[in-house]
C-alpha cells in the first residue's frame, strides 16, 4: 500500500509539474507575442517618423535650392551694379580732370562680392575703427 501511495503522490507531483510547465510555456508565448506586437508597432512608428523626416529634408533641400538660385541672381546683379559704379566713377574722374572740379569719389566696398568675409568685418574695415 505504501508503494501505491508513493506512486499516487509521485503521479500527482508529475501532473502538477506538467500543469505548471504548460502554464509557464503559455505565459512565455504570450510574453513573446506581446513583445513582437510592441516591436511591430515601433517599426511602424519609426517608418512613419522616417518618412516625415525625409519629406522635411526634401522640403528644406527644395527651399535651399530656391534661395541659392535667388542668391546667384542677386550676386550677378550686385556684380553688374558694381561694374556700373566703376564706370560711373571713371566718368566722374574724367570730369574732374577735364573740368578741374574736385570730386571726392570713394570706392564703395561690396561685402557681397567677397562672401567669405562677414559683412560686419567688411564694414569695420571700411570705417577703420
Amino acid at each position: 500500500m505504501m508503494t501505491d501511495l508513493a506512486i499516487t503522490v509521485s503521479d500527482e507531483r508529475k501532473r502538477k509539474r506538467m500543469v505548471s510547465n504548460r502554464e509557464s510555456a503559455r505565459r512565455s508565448r504570450m510574453k513573446k507575442q506581446q513583445h513582437l506586437e510592441e516591436l511591430v508597432g515601433e517599426v511602424a512608428r519609426l517608418e512613419s517618423e522616417n518618412a516625415q523626416s525625409e519629406m522635411h529634408a526634401n522640403l528644406l533641400t527644395e527651399r535651399y535650392s530656391k534661395v541659392e538660385a535667388e542668391n546667384a541672381v542677386h550676386r550677378a546683379e550686385a556684380a553688374q551694379l558694381a561694374e556700373r559704379l566703376k564706370s560711373a566713377n571713371k566718368y566722374l574722374s574724367l570730369f574732374e580732370v577735364v573740368r578741374g572740379v574736385k570730386m571726392d569719389i570713394e570706392e564703395i566696398p561690396d561685402p557681397f562680392l567677397s562672401p567669405w568675409l562677414p559683412v560686419c568685418t567688411a564694414l569695420l574695415n571700411q570705417c577703420n575703427c
